[in-house]
């Protein structure tokens, strides 16, 4: 097996290469709308954050770009799987929700129990938000809570938050217009984002358009993968590879990329990236080690909590987290926490450039911390 100067070989190398295509981030998409339907879905539970994977990804793109997405209802955040928020194409939510919904709500059936949420109270709850936001109106999660509280329905403890959670499982409820740099008002989802003729239909239409993007946006990626990403069961990971048929390929012995697979740039941008916490490019996979060691890995979530650090990326290879701080004098000092002694972080200033600029700010001196 051939090796590189830094002893990767060729396979990884070009796994690599292929997954960095496939993210957009060896050329990048016109707009934060492509990126997410070149992805299919993008966790979003920090909205900041979520923010600058898509503006990773469109070139020139601001934070003013990507809310403007969001108010022109291009892409859509709720909760289609894994129980977490995401970007998704519109055409994409109900479907996706079609697969995860029944499985999501009875994971989190003793939630429900334990926060003493029964059918009645549900329903109500469904029936007050419905009055609420129709006709075309926003609520935060603040004055949702105010008004179940007003109609007698409890949102102490965590039920106020898991009942716009249930509401958003069943497709009732979305995130809506952009509040603050980091959250968005809820609405219906049938009027912010009505039906469409181009929603996939039956199961296993559902299930192949849905791999076919993920081997699109992600690949090479095997059924485990998909299944870690999706939340869905082996069984139904592999009714996706064979309901997609051939619009995706094998890729080697058990990874998939799509027939139509984006082409390998190789673009200088590629090369060194400053890329955010609960990036696809991390994150959307079970088996992270063609681009970070299992030595590695951890470091990028330290608390073993699912709270993912941002990170560095180098030739298709995560070498480093890092972190901002308070900004002086106007620009905004960037610490970097390496995995191995030897980073040349001044490597990254133009990735870190490209990320103030996203931002609309500057930034100032880039500090090494001691590798672990």
């Amino acid at each position: 097996m051939t090796t590189d100067a830094a002893g990767v070989d060729a396979e990884t190398i070009a796994v690599r290469a292929a997954r960095l295509a496939a993210h957009a981030l060896d050329g990048g998409l016109p707009t934060p709308s492509d990126v997410v339907e070149r992805l299919v879905c993008v966790q979003a539970q920090d909205l900041a954050a979520a923010k600058w994977v898509l503006g990773a990804r469109v070139p020139s793109s601001t934070e003013e770009t990507i809310e403007s997405a969001i108010d022109q209802r291009a892409l859509l955040r709720s909760w289609p799987m894994r129980g977490t928020l995401h970007f998704v194409a519109p055409a994409m939510l109900r479907p996706i929700l079609r697969l995860t919904s029944a499985r999501l709500r009875q994971r989190a059936a003793k939630t429900r129990r334990d926060e003493g949420i029964d059918d009645e109270a549900h329903a109500a709850a469904r029936r007050v938000a419905v009055r609420m936001l129709e006709g075309g109106r926003a609520a935060t999660r603040e004055e949702l809570q105010a008004a179940w509280s007003a109609a007698g329905i409890s949102t102490a403890g965590q039920r106020g938050y898991h009942l716009i959670w249930l509401l958003a499982n069943e497709g009732v409820l979305c995130c809506g217009p952009v509040e603050t740099r980091a959250r968005q008002r809820f609405v219906l989802l049938d009027e912010w984002s009505p039906r469409g003729s181009d929603e996939p239909g039956d199961v296993d239409e559902v299930l192949a358009r849905l791999f076919t993007g993920y081997a699109r946006g992600h690949g090479p990626v095997s059924i485990r993968d998909f299944a870690w990403w999706t939340g869905l069961t082996l069984a139904q990971a592999r009714t996706a590879v064979t309901a997609a048929r051939d619009a995706v390929a094998p890729y080697d012995g058990d990874r998939y990329v799509a027939a139509e697979a984006p082409p390998v740039l190789g673009s200088d941008s590629a090369a060194r990236l400053a890329l955010a916490p609960f990036d696809e490019y991390f994150l959307g996979y079970a088996d992270r080690t063609a681009f970070c060691s299992p030595d590695d890995a951890p470091r990028v979530v330290p608390g073993r909590n699912g709270m993912f650090l941002p990170i560095l990326v180098h030739d298709g290879e995560v070498v480093a987290t890092w972190r901002r701080s308070a900004p002086r004098r106007g620009a905004v000092p960037i610490e970097v926490r390496p995995f191995r002694d030897g980073l040349p972080v001044e490597e990254f200033r133009p990735a870190f450039d490209r990320w103030a600029a996203f931002w609309s700010t500057q930034v100032g001196d880039l500090t090494l911390q001691a590798s672990e």
